[in-house]
């Protein structure tokens, strides 16, 4: 019990970062109509670019002579903010090509 209270007090702000992002994703996204989901793509892409910053920032903080969780929180925002992004500019992409004109 005394080292989960350490490892909570030794880490208490990249917790709170993380269960604060992730009621603010779960409120963002069920009010979201599925109607405008493809549309709001492109904002989302956004938000993930931040989230990769985030990870930037995580990964040059943490102490590499030592496997830390500031490391590995920092390599998956990175991940899976870069896969959000991709796939999202990829939908947003096919999402367009639906409104061109046709070529005869």
């Amino acid at each position: 019990m005394e080292q989960f209270l350490t490892f909570f007090f030794e880490y208490k702000e990249a917790i709170f970062i993380i269960a604060l992002s992730i009621f603010v994703g779960i409120e963002v996204i069920s009010n979201v109509p599925a109607v405008l989901h493809t549309p709001l793509m492109s904002g989302a892409n956004a938000i993930s670019g931040v989230i990769i910053i985030g990870g930037i920032i995580l990964v040059g903080h943490a102490d590499l002579s030592k496997f830390s969780l500031d490391l590995v929180l920092g390599i998956l925002a990175l991940i899976f903010g870069t896969l959000n992004v991709v796939g999202g500019f990829a939908v947003t992409d096919r999402m367009l090509e639906m409104f061109k004109k046709k070529k005869k």
